[in-house]
C-alpha cells in the first residue's frame, strides 16, 4: 500500500502540481522500505507522468497556448530547440519546473514517441538512482 503511495506521488510530481516524491523517496528508505522497490516504482511514476505531459502537447492546439498568454517568439525558440537537441531533451524532463515544458514541448512538436518515452526514463531513472544512492550512502554512515 505505501508503494502506491509512492507511485502516485510520482507521477503528480511529473505533472504541474508541486509535489515532492523526492521527500517521499526519502521517508521510506529511512524508513527501511526497499530502496530496489522504491527505485523502480517511482521511476515508474513520474514516467508515467512524463508521457501524460508527452500526450497534452501532442494534443496541444497552438490557438490555445497563444490563449493562455505563450507567444509566438516563446513557441519559435521551443521549435529551435526541440529542432536541435531532439530526444535528447528528454533526458532533462526530471528538472524542476522546466522538465514539464520540455515533456509538453516533445509531444506537442512531436518528437518520436517511443525514443521520447526510452530517454525519459533513463533521465528519471538515473535521477531517483542518484537520490536513493546518496540516501542509503548517508544511512550507512551514521
Amino acid at each position: 500500500m505505501v508503494y502506491w503511495g509512492l507511485f502516485v506521488s510520482s507521477f503528480l510530481a511529473a505533472t504541474i502540481l508541486p509535489v515532492a516524491s523526492e521527500a517521499v523517496v526519502a521517508t521510506l528508505i529511512g524508513t527501511g522500505y526497499d530502496p530496489w522497490i522504491c527505485l523502480f516504482v517511482a521511476t515508474a511514476g513520474n514516467s508515467l507522468g512524463g508521457l501524460l505531459n508527452y500526450g497534452m502537447g501532442y494534443l496541444g492546439n497552438p490557438k490555445w497556448l497563444l490563449k493562455i498568454g505563450v507567444t509566438v517568439d516563446k513557441l519559435s525558440s521551443w521549435e529551435e530547440k526541440i529542432k536541435r537537441y531532439g530526444i535528447w531533451l528528454a533526458l532533462f524532463t526530471w528538472l524542476p519546473f522546466i522538465g514539464d515544458v520540455i515533456g509538453v514541448a516533445l509531444g506537442f512538436f512531436r518528437v518520436n514517441f517511443f525514443w521520447s518515452m526510452v530517454f525519459t526514463v533513463i533521465g528519471k531513472f538515473m535521477r531517483y538512482a542518484v537520490l536513493i544512492y546518496l540516501i542509503v550512502f548517508w544511512k550507512a554512515s551514521f
